[in-house]
């Protein structure tokens, strides 16, 4: 990044609508003769994002369909977990692993794909990620050991899944201004209606037609989807073909390191509830199967006016931040309230209120992710460090629970009070990011005086 870099002050962080700064680059604007023939290499200023119009809206959709297509998919992994625990006679922990993997390598490979995004390659990324995706479903379905589901679901979906979300999410943000938060948001809430699609798909099939045949139905709903992505995704900036793959530069701003932790933390635990619901259901409230279906559905269904919400109330009323953090803190009481969900009833009680504050969580860093640069033509390379930091987080939360579950006899306790801490941890530290950038910009003030 260049060196005015560390005095920009972050929208998010300063509770203002999000907005994108023009970049402040002589050397980009007046190159030298001996740079001349490398100009391919620079970004052309596009002018200010349209924030708004068909072109852009239908960016969001994009992002709508490529949540969809990962995170619907991804956060409907308690349609899997009991049958891969039933099938491979393996325990939670050990299960979970595919889930955590596939988790993981959405937000880790982010950082080589949101570069590839700041070179000009999104197509070229939406292409191989979706056809990854496509065959890891379709490969799920013929897999008959543990390892095999492991490299099917977890890795090579993973993978699918990392190549295409850091870029999409980048594209969005450099489509808009005031109204960033709500359209990628809007983007986001496709890990909703996937996540309701999903488990009536299995619902609804699954004693039908089995396990295999349901699995490629759902592989021909994200086929679809995918078709439609290639059509209508369109980037906006220009290609940046030089720059590293990290910008170190950004670790030494403090809001953005403190940005980064807390992220971590709160979401170590947030997938624990989306991955044990239904085990939960059926284990501890005697709940049918068909009851665990309704409350995987109702945890996801309630994430599309959590995400949208939250982003309206971030955009138009308080800012980011004064939204995000009693979000965290609603979270966090949650995962220590659901050791007193007792009947069927307390728990789709409980699953409405966590899947709307879960939701929340998922759809509001993304969008202070990408408000972390005034630089759009670096914002996908930022974005994907952070989804590299959280993907330690991912890959580690559901097996760490599901470890704590098998140390203490099966009881759930242990995992929700280590996750409703987890959380408690992470809103100090974004509380934390928050004031370090409010000293910065008094300070950055300072000296301008």
């Amino acid at each position: 990044m260049a060196a005015d870099t560390s005095d920009s002050v972050c929208p998010t962080l300063r509770d203002e609508p999000l907005s994108d700064e023009k970049p402040n680059d002589d050397a980009a604007s007046t190159p030298s003769q001996g740079d001349e023939e490398n100009q391919d290499c620079t970004t052309d200023d596009p002018g200010e994002p349209p924030d708004g119009g068909l072109q852009a809206w239908l960016q969001v959709v994009t992002g709508h369909l490529v949540a969809f297509n990962s995170w619907g998919y991804l956060i409907s992994f308690g349609i899997f977990q009991p049958h891969y625990e039933a099938e491979f006679f393996l325990p939670p922990s050990t299960i979970s692993w595919i889930g955590s993997l596939e988790v993981c390598l959405i937000f880790f490979i982010g950082t080589f794909s949101g570069r590839a995004f700041d070179a000009g390659y999104y197509r070229t990324a939406l292409a191989v990620g979706l056809f990854l995706q496509i065959l890891a479903i379709f490969m799920t379905s013929i897999a008959s050991s543990y390892w095999q589901v492991l490299l099917a679901q977890g890795i090579c979906q993973g993978l699918g899944n990392g190549i295409i979300f850091a870029p999409t999410i980048a594209n969005m943000s450099t489509y808009f201004t005031t109204k960033k938060t709500i359209a990628i948001s809007a983007g986001a809430c496709g890990a909703g209606t996937g996540g309701i699609v999903f488990p009536l798909i299995a619902q609804q099939l699954l004693p039908k037609i089995g396990f295999r045949w349901t699995v490629r139905v759902m592989g021909l709903v994200v086929a679809v989807s995918s078709m439609i992505i290639m059509i209508i995704a369109k980037t906006r900036l220009k290609a940046r073909k030089a720059g590293p793959l990290v910008e170190w530069a950004a670790f030494k701003e403090p809001a953005y390191v403190l940005f980064a932790a807390a992220m971590f933390f709160t979401l170590w635990p947030t997938w624990i509830s989306y991955n044990y619901a239904r085990q939960y259901t059926t284990d501890k409230l005697s709940g049918s199967a068909s009851d665990s279906f309704l409350i995987l559905i109702v945890i996801n269904a309630v994430g599309i006016p959590g995400r949208m919400i939250s982003a309206f109330l971030a955009d138009r009323l308080f800012g980011a931040i004064p939204v995000f953090i009693p979000t965290i803190l609603a979270a966090s009481l949650c995962l220590y309230l659901w050791s007193q969900v007792s009947s069927l009833t307390g728990m789709f009680i409980w699953v409405s209120i966590f899947g709307y504050f879960g939701a929340a969580i998922q759809s509001l860093f993304p969008s202070c992710c990408a408000s972390l640069t005034p630089d759009l033509s670096k914002a996908g390379t930022r974005i994907g460090m952070i989804f590299s930091i959280i993907s330690f987080a991912a890959l580690t939360g559901s097996p760490l629970a599901g470890k704590l579950m098998q140390a203490t006899g099966g009881s759930y306790l242990a995992a929700q009070i280590w996750g409703g801490s987890s959380m408690i941890l992470g809103m100090g530290l974004l509380y934390a990011a928050k004031r370090a950038e409010a000293t910065h910009a008094v300070n950055h003030l300072g000296n301008q005086d």
